[in-house]
């Protein structure tokens, strides 16, 4: 089978070569994969300087992929060959807290990832997708998907009524955008592109601020709330935008620490010493249980995830440059 493996650090080393078709053992199932989609975590793999764990090469890379059971091994039973379905970011958090163990099983990562045409799953790391879905829609879900909902619904408990503040146009911020409206929060979009904001507008964006054009964008959102300040925030920026976050939320306010789009992850203890009783999270994606009550809001309100751009398999190493330009709104996907 044809299959990609990060060889080096750099993406000139993202090769496509042949690996034997894998069997799936016990307690696994065997999946064609027809879609994966990409997150910052895989461009900074490639650049190796992703900070969770060693990454031991030559590695299969991206955690997030759907498709459908082709065979399964001895005692599986929660799915059949045919099914449509998508693997779970970590392959051994089913429920419960993420320990060591369970973290060490995050794929494109820790253990071979997705972006080849068949892949090995456990049979507790992937669910069913809703047929209403594509497989390129439903392979943007593990990662991205999870997070921005267990922000919102596990750490942060949403009401309808609150405000949301999403920063920038990337996988996670959009789906926070749309599983805040389902939730009937009012939200906030911050980017540095008017195109883009507008595209936020369409999907339901009650307010937006170009932080180019605005650079005190915490107080703007204040002032977009009356004074008040926000209730959630998922801070996708890292240290380069964390100081601003706090300004921006309500005392009492919910801020998560996700990524480190501006190059260096935020400090949560750090983050913690607040004098108004902010609440700072940190995130790692989420279980499988978070992953199907996800799908359960998902399918419930029709939910489309939204896919900026879809290169053919062959085209992998252009899908991360295209991500690296920062030019997407919304998920990169490779179609196998």
């Amino acid at each position: 089978m044809r299959v990609y493996e990060l060889r080096n650090q750099g993406l000139e080393n993202l090769t496509l070569t042949e690996r034997p078709e894998p069997r799936p053992g016990p307690g696994q199932i065997l999946v064609r994969i027809r879609a994966a989609s990409l997150n910052y975590r895989d461009l900074l793999i490639a650049r190796g300087r992703y900070g969770r764990g060693g990454v031991t090469l030559p590695l299969v890379p991206l955690s997030d992929g759907a498709g459908e059971v082709v065979e399964v091994g001895p005692g599986v039973s929660r799915l059949k060959p045919g099914d449509r379905v998508a693997g779970a970011f970590f392959q051994r958090w089913v429920d419960g807290p993420l320990d060591e163990e369970k973290a060490a099983s995050a794929l494109g990562g820790a253990v071979d990832g997705v972006l080849a045409e068949q892949v090995v799953f456990e049979e507790t790391g992937a669910v069913k997708v809703p047929g209403f879905l594509s497989f390129e829609e439903a392979a943007t879900l593990p990662c991205a998907g999870v997070t921005a909902w267990v922000c919102l619904r596990v750490l942060g408990d949403i009401k309808p009524g609150e405000t949301v503040l999403a920063m920038g146009t990337g996988g996670v911020s959009i789906f926070a955008l749309q599983f805040a409206k389902i939730f009937g929060a009012r939200v906030i979009l911050t980017s540095s592109s008017d195109e883009k904001l507008a595209r936020g507008k369409e999907l339901g964006a009650d307010e937006v601020i170009n932080y180019k054009k605005t650079p005190d964008w915490d107080l703007r959102a204040r002032e977009l709330t009356g004074g008040r300040g926000v209730d959630h925030i998922l801070e996708v920026g890292g240290a380069g935008t964390l100081p601003r976050s706090p300004r921006a939320a309500r005392d009492g306010g919910h801020i998560t620490l996700v990524g480190l789009l501006s190059g260096e992850r935020g400090d949560l203890e750090e983050a913690s010493k607040n004098d108004r009783n902010i609440r700072v999270d940190s995130v790692y994606v989420g279980s499988l249980r978070h992953f199907e009550e996800m799908l359960d809001d998902i399918e419930r309100a029709r939910m489309h995830p939204i896919v900026d751009r879809v290169f053919p398999f062959e085209e992998a190493r252009q899908a991360y440059e295209y991500l690296q330009r920062g030019d997407h709104f919304g998920k990169v996907v490779i179609r196998v």
